[in-house]
């Protein structure tokens, strides 16, 4: 998808604005019209699309804290389109995440889910996070009703099935560990021999 570098949009939106008055004030409305479109092109670009894609594509690169740099250069999020307001609330959360900054992470999460995501993998993405934070924290009933969510998703991308398959075999292995028979295993997965009578 293309994209411009969000200084070279803001610079343009500026040059384009600059000339736009300039001709206006000088020769009349006329002769700035064609500069004033293209400063509204520009800028309804960003308020639209915001800063979301190169900051996804800082997170595939494992860059956090530029990307969350340049997600904060998306001033006004509540006018992006739903799809990238979605996305924007997201990445904020996966960044969170990584910062072990959980109370907010679930915070953004939370937000990506009720502006709706418009396919079963970025609900599942979504879910995911938020499944594996609750299994994190001990809150298991929470996590088992998110899991149950995300078993329902016709989730299309391999990435993520093997990451649900990998949470829902760590969060049954740890369901048969029953308060009664903690002391019966160890580390390591051995179980103690009972004491002989």
């Amino acid at each position: 998808m293309f994209s411009i570098n969000i200084y070279l949009r803001f610079a343009l939106m500026a040059a384009t604005l600059g000339l736009g008055l300039w001709l206006h004030l000088a020769f009349g409305f006329w002769y700035g019209f064609v500069f004033y479109l293209a400063f509204l092109f520009f800028a309804v670009g960003y308020f639209l699309l915001g800063t979301v894609q190169s900051a996804a594509m800082m997170l595939q690169t494992g860059q956090f804290a530029e990307a969350d740099q340049r997600l904060s250069m998306t001033y006004f999020p509540k006018f992006l389109y739903s799809a990238n307001k979605a996305y924007f609330y997201m990445l904020k959360g996966t960044i969170a995440l990584n910062d072990k900054r959980n109370d907010e992470a679930e915070m953004w999460l939370e937000k990506a889910q009720t502006v709706g995501l418009n396919t079963d993998n970025e609900k599942a993405m979504v879910l995911l996070q938020l499944c594996n934070l609750n299994a994190t924290r001990n809150k298991w009933q929470q996590a088992a009703i998110q899991m149950k969510q995300l078993k329902e998703l016709k989730v299309t991308e391999s990435a993520i099935r093997d990451q649900i398959k990998q949470l829902d075999k760590a969060m049954a292995n740890r369901s048969l560990i029953k308060p009664g028979n903690r002391g019966m295993i160890q580390q390591g997965g051995k179980r103690r021999r009972p004491p002989a009578r």
